[in-house]
């Protein structure tokens, strides 16, 4: 995918992984609109890139709507989308049903709006891209969190979906699926998040490198620590065996972090 003067939508884009993926946009000549719910970190990275700040809510009917328009209006055509924002909250089954609906509706119905809005115009167009960041607990599973575990689950399945049902009239979809990233959201995802990630975790930046290179060649999943393809072809090839693998680690993570 050539990159200079597209026009790219970056959510979630005020820090982490997004601020780094609009800084390379930016740097390989696109238009970036910055979107967070954080105005002025939405303003900060925009003003350093040259990029147009749109702060919102990119997860609601009535902020994708608004964020989308705006955007358009600024861009003249949004090239592409990266659905990037979410929410990371712990729990099991037992979480709050506020926790598991704010889940559902950054990390899921986010990208769905999105895609409502921009699907026809780009089908009319005869191109578009989608890009999602979905984690690799939507390929595995986070056994810290049952309610990012899950949503970001159905996440990728959307964009499965999308690519099924599009990817032959000239949209495409991708997932960025990374394990542990040195965030915010790493940050706080208590001692038991960390124990499972922060030994493999990468820099945002690292991230970054791995979405240029999948922009480049329009693979599905963009998979920054390239172990998550062993895990994800264990988890299919023999599905028993690795949640039995899955349990020990639990049992071993969650002693050691005096959960158990």
């Amino acid at each position: 995918m050539d990159l200079n003067n597209i026009g790219a939508v970056v959510t979630g884009a005020g820090n982490g992984i997004g601020a780094a993926l609009a800084r390379r946009l930016a740097g390989e000549g696109a238009r970036v609109v910055v979107n967070d719910l954080d105005a002025g970190a939405a303003e900060a990275v925009a003003a350093e890139i040259g990029g147009i700040a749109v702060p919102g809510d990119a997860a609601s009917e009535a902020g994708v709507t608004a964020l989308i328009a705006e955007a358009g209006a600024h861009l003249g055509a949004i090239d592409l989308y990266v659905a990037n924002a979410g929410v990371g909250t712990g729990g099991f089954q037992d979480a709050a049903e506020s926790d598991w609906d704010l889940s559902w509706q950054v990390n899921v119905m986010g990208h769905v709006r999105a895609a409502r809005e921009l699907v026809p115009g780009w089908l009319e167009r005869g191109q578009g891209r989608f890009v999602s960041t979905v984690s690799a607990a939507g390929l595995l599973t986070m056994l810290a969190s049952a309610p990012y575990s899950v949503t970001k689950h159905a996440a990728l399945a959307f964009g499965e979906w999308l690519s099924a049902t599009y990817g032959d009239r000239g949209i495409t979809v991708q997932c960025v699926c990374p394990l542990g990233v040195r965030t915010n959201m790493l940050d706080s995802a208590g001692e038991v998040g960390k124990a499972l990630m922060d030994a493999s975790a990468i820099t945002p930046e690292e991230v970054a490198d791995a979405v240029m290179a999948g922009l480049a060649d329009g693979r599905f999943l963009i998979l920054p620590h390239p172990e998550v393809a062993d895990y994800y072809a264990a988890r299919a090839a023999d599905t028993d065996g690795w949640l039995s693998g899955m349990r020990r680690l639990r049992t071993k993570v969650f002693a050691e972090e005096g959960n158990e």
